[in-house]
């Protein structure tokens, strides 16, 4: 077993003594999410690898939520995602800098530059896909798709 997901069910059992039902009902929520992913296809144990993509999509759609709640004038449903937020994030890595982001981003230019004997400057738009898949593995989880996404374009138009 992953040792992220023990830690995620030793904190359940901690949280459940606490009598802390809103942290409960999050790890519990994330268990029955990352069991979900164990059981799709294949059925395999997840791996930490696997777990932190599930915290990472799982807070996403809290993120999506939260924007749609307070558009709409649901600050209540709004804080409750917050809340939520806030717990899956202690089970993610440490999330990376600009400068950070930058570093990853240019070595992962460089690598499919690299690759398909190129220049640097002659790797473009049209390599979008291969410079993400490359800046995403580098990333391990340490940033939000979206902003690893804008970073790329910036790099790859300018």
């Amino acid at each position: 077993m992953s040792e992220l997901k023990e830690t995620i069910r030793q904190d359940l059992k901690t949280a459940m003594k606490a009598r802390d039902k809103g942290r409960t009902g999050t790890i519990r929520m994330l268990l029955a999410a990352i069991q979900a992913e164990e059981t799709t296809g294949a059925k395999r144990e997840a791996t930490d690898e696997d777990v932190i993509k599930v915290i990472a999509r799982e807070v996403k759609k809290r993120r999506e939520s939260v924007e749609i709640y307070t558009q709409n004038g649901r600050e209540d449903l709004a804080e409750t995602e917050l809340a939520e937020i806030a717990v899956l994030e202690d089970y993610q890595p440490a999330q990376l800098d600009d400068a950070a982001v930058a570093e990853i981003v240019d070595a992962s230019v460089a690598a499919v530059a690299a690759e398909q004997g190129v220049d640097v400057s002659e790797v473009g738009m049209r390599q979008m896909g291969q410079v993400m898949k490359e800046a995403t593995g580098r990333a391990a989880g340490g940033v939000d798709g979206k902003r690893l996404s804008g970073a790329v374009k910036q790099r790859l138009a300018g």
